[in-house]
């Protein structure tokens, strides 16, 4: 189409109308911090560009991204769009046994990275600035057939790539605009890391939106807040972990908000005592929690009205079809918990996993992640969990982020994670890791009488492990297969 406009000649227009107003500001914690404008990262992006070029990198080569959030991060992207390139952001403390495995996917033409074990041909971010002689004038228009692919390895511990067919070009997309307000001059703060989807929407996905970006070197509650106070943030993208921890800050009150016009909360099931504490911070009407995937087969979002109305919801599609199937197929009726399957009403292809099957979609064109839920009579969804991460015990399914949800209302605790583990009476039993907040630990009975009061008697765990600290990813991601393993292996 002879209108398109890529994502590296829309940074190249965003510069020449925006100059020298700012495009990045990057938080890195224990300093000042550090800006960027339009017209900084629009020469930074070609002269790295030319780097990359130098080494081999042309249209639809795969451009691994392993450094950790920063401004080199970021400029990186953009010169590999510069050049047409396919960008994969993938987290740079990975150990090397499943790094290299998941680079043996990828086949990237080259890896930026700090690591001191790293491959040959890898470039550090001492050889990004070392390109500040370089040309920055722009480079000739080139359209990737892929923007970015996300890694991911679920639960499984198996990892994969999603390679969502969307090219690098700039789009109206009305489920986006829903999400986000759709407003101009907006400043956007992702919590989350550039590896995950929320990071990245709030960062690469806002810039080429023409919005100011805000980023976190790593998640701080306390330094969040004063982010969002200071740069008059307008667009919050968070996981639930992140709002937890910020409505248990001591001195947070509503006047650290007065911003902001969109708080958008997606990746995991939201308690429900921690979404109204989030509602006396930011009104209702201003949050959208969010259902979907990084396939993107469809976006389901409600209004923090929405949600008061139907507590628990994650609301309505908003560019999709959704229904809920049992195990042979079967549309169930409302109430009835089940699969969900989304159709997206994109016409265009769907998505493709690197490195695992892609599953086969139903005659009629639904998919489906493997996500549990059910939908009222309106036709609003409610999760229920991940169907791998679901505890069968005694016969009764357990969904572990119930649980979660009711140990998370315990003020002694910091952090809390479910699993499954064997069980020869119950087949298997439901196991908590509890991560007490400091000096506080609770005993056993305690959290035993606490959970009976808030879930029927066989959701309640039967068994409870106090844990210095829970192994979150910095996108407050855990691996609940990996943690049943080793606690089996254990046993």
């Amino acid at each position: 189409m002879p209108d398109q406009v890529t994502y590296g000649a829309q940074l190249t227009r965003l510069a020449a109308s925006r100059g020298d107003d700012i495009a990045i500001v990057l938080a890195a914690g224990g300093g000042p911090d550090t800006t960027m404008t339009w017209r900084e990262l629009e020469a930074r992006a070609n002269q790295v560009a030319r780097l990359l070029a130098d080494v081999g990198v042309g249209q639809d080569d795969l451009v691994a991204i392993a450094v950790p959030t920063s401004l080199e991060h970021v400029i990186t992207t953009f010169a590999a769009w510069k050049l047409g390139a396919v960008v994969l952001p993938m987290r740079h403390d990975l150990p090397r046994w499943e790094r290299d495995r998941l680079l043996s996917l990828a086949s990237a033409r080259v890896v930026t990275a700090d690591w001191e074990d790293a491959p040959a041909g890898t470039i550090s971010t001492s050889d990004l600035g070392r390109t500040v002689d370089l040309r920055a004038s722009a480079l000739p228009d080139r359209v990737p057939k892929w923007s970015h692919v996300l890694a991911t390895s679920g639960s499984t511990g198996h990892p994969k790539l999603i390679a969502r067919p969307t090219p690098g070009v700039v789009t109206a997309d009305a489920a986006v605009a829903v999400v986000t307000g759709g407003d101009d001059d907006q400043t956007f703060l992702g919590l989350s890391p550039l590896y995950h989807a929320n990071g990245w929407q709030g960062a690469a996905g806002a810039l080429v939106g023409g919005h100011r970006s805000v980023l976190m070197a790593r998640f701080d509650a306390a330094t969040a807040v004063d982010l969002i106070r200071r740069y008059q943030v307008t667009t919050v993208i968070a996981v639930p972990t992140m709002l937890l921890r910020i409505v248990r800050l001591p001195t947070v009150s509503k006047n650290d908000f007065v911003s902001v016009r969109r708080a958008v909360q997606g990746g995991a099931p939201l308690p429900q005592w921690v979404a109204r504490a989030w509602f006396e911070l930011v009104p209702p009407e201003r949050c959208i929690l969010a259902y979907g995937s990084s396939e993107g087969l469809g976006l389901v979002v409600a209004t923090g009205t929405e949600w008061l109305e139907r507590p628990g919801t994650t609301g309505r599609p908003a560019n999709c079809d959704l229904r809920i199937q049992d195990a042979e197929g079967n549309v169930v009726p409302a109430g009835t918990v089940g699969e969900i399957f989304l159709r997206s009403d994109n016409p265009g292809p769907p998505f493709v996993y690197l490195g695992a099957a892609t599953p086969t979609p139903t005659a009629d064109g639904f998919r489906t992640v493997g996500d549990l839920g059910w939908v009222d009579d309106d036709g609003y969804l409610f999760i229920a969990d991940r169907r791998q991460d679901m505890i069968v015990t005694g016969g009764a399914n357990v969904f572990p982020a119930e649980v979660e949800a009711a140990l998370s209302e315990h003020p002694s605790i910091a952090d809390q994670v479910v699993i499954g583990l064997p069980d020869d009476e119950w087949g298997h039993r439901v196991h908590a890791l509890v991560q007490p907040q400091p000096g506080r630990a609770p005993s056993e009975a305690e959290l035993r009488a606490f959970c009976k009061n808030r879930l029927a008697a066989y959701k309640v765990p039967k068994s409870f492990e106090l844990v210095d600290r829970l192994p979150r990813s910095d996108a407050g991601k855990l691996n609940r297969g990996l943690l049943a393993r080793q606690r089996i292996a254990g046993y």
